[in-house]
């Protein structure tokens, strides 16, 4: 279980680096930017040890899927992005794959 803090740590440094990737403008703006690629290293960082103990296909499928599930959240509340049907049909998608590899994956 332990390994999971480092999992959830990942998840937050990638919404983070995502975030201030957006506000770096292209990498225009210097201090979003550095914050970006600090917070995707720390997020990387999380992840191999996350990985350590949590297999792989188990580790990067929650990784990305609650990473999904939480940019579409902040994109549609802090950024006002419009999320059409199909969006929130493919995100269901993604959440019930990650779901069924949680519940039948050899662990």
């Amino acid at each position: 279980m332990f390994y999971y803090l480092f999992l959830a740590l990942a998840i937050i440094g990638e919404l983070i680096g995502t975030n201030l990737l957006k506000m770096s403008m292209g990498f225009t703006k210097i201090l979003p930017t550095i914050g970006s690629l600090i917070s995707f290293a720390l997020c990387f960082y999380f992840l191999s040890i996350a990985m350590v103990k949590i297999p792989l296909n188990i580790a990067y499928a929650n990784w990305s899927a609650l990473g999904i599930l939480a940019t579409t959240a902040i994109a549609s509340l802090v950024y006002k992005e419009q999320i059409n049907v199909m969006s929130m049909i493919g995100i269901v998608f993604i959440i019930i794959g990650v779901v069924l590899l949680n519940l039948f994956s050899a662990k």
